[in-house]
């Protein structure tokens, strides 16, 4: 029973993180917040800027996790949201009046939710697929791409008109998530590891991912044909269904679990052994990087100043833990949290923007569409952060080089919307992004536990994650005076639902290029990381084949 209550956890991290990207819909109702608090573009951006500021404060989910039970923390960040989205739907309906200071504070205490969220389900693939971290993570993280097009269902299967319905579904979908997953997150821990637990968890993870696929494409295609509510409701139901399905991987475990009290010769392997063969592993790499390092020191490339950049305190072996004080001391740090700030992070503002981005160019009646594109490319782009393990016995490269492959579209989408303004090349700009957003954000916590330790990556990501609520501020600063700039010009002003709407290429076209030229600067840090890494993968690979052939 133990490997199906396992394959239980991830199940219960696939469905909340499916409910729980909240920060995914903001562009659906920004528009008509904007109206309602009657407040300017720079506002506006302050008030996206709040959503991630929120995730500054994500390291207290980590800390907490060390005082409570998990499904406490579950539920905190569930009430959290509760209070943060159900007010503003409230002031939207203009049920409730509320200074723009309190609303600032409740989306404050939104992202904080998210954040809270993301920890549990990043703790639970961590604790409990210790020997396939990268995949489990993956696989969960990829669902949170999913959010916008199933939050699009439920909206468009209740009321296709009311765009101010996001905010209600933001607030009440996440806490029944939650109330779903309890009875699995109260299941025993599992404590063994079969000896052949690890070649049938990479069927297992196989045969999710096809069904995560089909999935997406299901989302992604159909959501354009779920503008009536009849249609909407048979399409959300069979997303459900999709959704359920991969409950049948715990049965069929469970049934070969029952199959083997009468077959009990098999081998297992505890906790200790397992500990035992990793700190084996761990002093065999580095012996071997070592002698690497004495070899690289002997020959003349270490005259050159970019040999001694590459060579200095980088990391020499996967996997060792690190403290938060050691964290800030690391250059490989920095270099990742650069890469971060303007990669993955500047991708959040394009999509905080979406809205008025579209409405700008003149396809409002498109949002939805766009926001549902974008949430979908971004499941794809999560899905494919598993090509580096499930292609690692045929071509293998560390996992830092398939990150600065997956920040090149950012720049691209960038620079083709700056040289066209037409609705195919929104389109494709925003496809473009989430694939990389989508491959970003699912690859980074795999990449913070091997680089920093697992058993601290609970706090390091989220350490990392606090330049989101920076970049929001001076990415989104930037679009929003550009913006506001051009509401000068008479002939790009619009008065819209008593709001002042800039309309024109003009009113985002200087961002773009702003923004397409520091993604170029994120694409070369981390290209520079996974030079000072690369050794250290490299090594962890040899020694896994090593062990393969004992």
């Amino acid at each position: 029973m133990e490997q199906s209550r396992r394959w239980m956890m991830l199940i219960a991290s696939t469905w909340i993180q499916a409910f729980t990207g909240t920060n995914f819909d903001f562009s659906s109702y920004s528009s008509e917040l904007k109206s309602v608090l009657g407040i300017s573009q720079v506002q506006l951006n302050y008030l996206s800027m709040a959503s991630d500021l929120g995730k500054a404060f994500g390291w207290c989910s980590g800390v907490s996790l060390m005082y409570f039970p998990l499904w406490v923390v579950l539920f905190i960040a569930a009430f959290m949201g509760l209070v943060g989205y159900g007010l503003q739907w409230l002031l939207i309906q203009k049920i409730i009046i509320l200074p723009y200071f309190l609303v600032f504070l409740l989306c404050v205490l939104a992202g904080c939710s998210i954040c809270w969220f993301n920890t549990v389900c990043y703790v639970l693939c961590i604790k409990h697929f210790p020997a396939n971290r990268p995949f489990a993570l993956s696989l969960s993280i990829s669902f949170n791409g999913a959010s916008a097009a199933l939050y699009n269902l439920i909206a468009n299967a209740i009321n296709s008109e009311d765009d101010t319905l996001y905010l209600l579904l933001n607030g009440l979908v996440p806490l029944v998530a939650s109330v779903a997953a309890l009875p699995i997150l109260l299941l025993p821990h599992s404590q063994t590891l079969h000896a052949d637990s690890v070649h049938r968890e990479h069927l297992n993870f196989r045969c999710l991912t096809i069904l995560a696929v089909f999935t997406g494409l299901y989302l992604l295609i159909l959501n354009s044909v779920s503008y009536s509510a009849e249609t909407a409701s048979i399409l959300l139901a069979g997303a459900l269904f999709l959704l359920v399905l991969p409950v049948i991987a715990p049965v069929v475990i469970c049934a070969e679990e029952w199959s083997q009290l009468f077959h009990p010769n098999y081998m297992s392997l505890d906790d200790n052994d397992d500990l035992g063969l990793h700190d084996e592993m761990i002093c065999k790499e580095a012996s071997s990087i070592n002698v690497w390092m004495e070899n690289f020191h002997g020959s003349k490339e270490k005259e050159s100043w970019t040999s001694s950049f590459l060579l200095r305190d980088r990391l020499l072996l996967l996997g060792e833990e690190h403290s938060a004080n050691l964290l800030m001391r690391r250059l490989d740090f920095w270099l990742y949290y650069l890469a971060y700030f303007c990669g993955g992070t500047i991708v959040l503002v394009y999509s905080n923007n979406l809205g008025q981005i579209s409405e700008s160019l003149g396809y409002r009646s498109d949002i939805s569409f766009l926001v549902a594109l974008y949430s979908a490319t971004s499941f794809f782009g999560r899905l494919l952060s598993t090509a580096p393990d499930f292609l690692r016995d045929k071509m293998y490269y560390a996992r830092t080089g398939w990150l600065a492959f997956a920040l090149i579209p950012t720049p691209l989408a960038f620079f083709l919307l700056v040289l066209s303004g037409s609705k195919a090349a929104l389109g494709a700009a925003t496809a473009l992004v989430g694939l990389s957003s989508g491959f970003v954000f699912s690859a980074a916590v795999s990449i913070t536990s091997e680089l920093f330790g697992p058993n601290s990556a609970g706090v390091n990501h989220n350490i990392l994650i606090t330049n989101i609520p920076l970049g929001s501020l001076l990415y989104g600063l930037l679009a929003a005076l550009v913006y506001e700039a051009n509401l000068g010009k008479s002939n790009q002003l619009l008065e819209l639902d008593g709001s002042k709407v800039c309309m024109g290429r003009n009113c985002y076209i200087q961002t773009f290029m702003w923004w397409g030229c520091i993604s170029l600067l994120g694409v070369a840090s981390s290209f520079l990381l996974f030079l000072r890494t690369k050794a250290a993968y490299d090594s962890q690979e040899r020694n896994r084949n090593w062990m393969r052939f004992i």
